[in-house]
């Protein structure tokens, strides 16, 4: 790991990955061990790898499946699959299974194809499904807090794109915690450290069994190009990324940076007529608005 100036054997790895996260839950205050913790799965290495290391750990971590529904290749069968594999080698870890399809009537391909005339990817569907899900079973359920396995080039790569475009609103909101606030589960990224290549060694090392292949309509996404170009960069700066990130973080935790949002007070919220969940919108929230269907 040239960024760290540093090379592991096999078990020192392993134990330096868990030390670390560890460390990263400590100095964000993300959680404390008495506290109920939800980790978002998908079937990838990222997800599975935090699941692990969260159990290894001993922290009370169960995990939650959301089946978007996607065909393409089998992806979710197969993300499933890898899920119910790793839980039933952890039985002391219990899974939530949310299945979108028979939960609310249509896939994500086929409300997003539905909402959008078949235009363009459903990514935008796609992710307004999952927080809405993520938020409501961490709620319903009683956790504390949910947990996502995004790693330090996922970061990387929104907050690239996120400077890149001045968009000061996700600018402001982007941190290895969301504080909860009304409505709204605590949100931490105890993985948000480390590159993705150190995740993936994790995840080979201790035999962690994922699926490999990216979301198919992920294909010739934004954020996977800007990882092109930042891994370039890190290739000629061996540390670059780690630097961006971890310094962004620091100068907003220390406000040497300011956005316009920071001044302001927050909008106004309320609950969804329908799912209860806080929204800025007048009536029915977004989520609640995608299941409307029109003639």
């Amino acid at each position: 790991m040239r960024h760290h100036k540093l090379a592991l054997c096999a078990d020192h790895f392993i134990e330096w990955v868990v030390q670390q996260t560890q460390r990263s839950i400590e100095k964000y205050e993300m959680f404390s061990r008495d506290k109920r913790i939800l980790v978002a799965v998908s079937g990838g290495k990222d997800s599975l790898s935090l699941w692990d290391i969260l159990l290894e750990l001993g922290y009370k971590a169960d995990g939650l499946y959301i089946d978007l529904g996607i065909e393409n290749n089998d992806y979710s069968e197969t993300s499933l699959e890898k899920v119910l594999q790793f839980a039933s080698a952890h039985p002391e870890a219990h899974l939530h299974v949310v299945d979108v399809k028979a939960l609310y009537g249509e896939s994500v391909p086929e409300v997003a194809s539905r909402v959008r005339r078949g235009k363009g990817k459903p990514c935008s569907v796609c992710g307004l499904i999952k927080r809405h899900e993520m938020n409501r079973v961490t709620l319903e359920e009683g956790y504390d807090v949910l947990a996502t396995g995004h790693n330090l080039d996922d970061e990387v790569a929104v907050l690239f794109s996120n400077t890149l475009h001045w968009q000061t609103g996700y600018l402001a909101r982007q941190a290895p915690v969301l504080p909860e606030a009304s409505g709204l589960a605590r949100k931490v990224k105890p993985l948000c450290r480390f590159y993705e290549r150190e995740v993936a060694a994790y995840a080979l090392v201790k035999g962690i069994d994922y699926i490999h292949d990216e979301c198919p309509f992920a294909v010739g996404a934004k954020t996977i190009y800007y990882k092109t170009l930042l891994n370039q960069l890190e290739e000629r700066s061996p540390g670059a990324k780690h630097q961006f990130y971890l310094n962004y973080v620091d100068a907003r935790s220390h406000q040497r940076i300011r956005f316009a949002e920071d001044g302001e007070s927050p909008p106004e919220m309320h609950p969804c007529p329908r799912c209860g969940q806080p929204t800025t919108a007048p009536g029915l929230c977004a989520f609640c608005r995608l299941w409307e269907r029109k003639e």
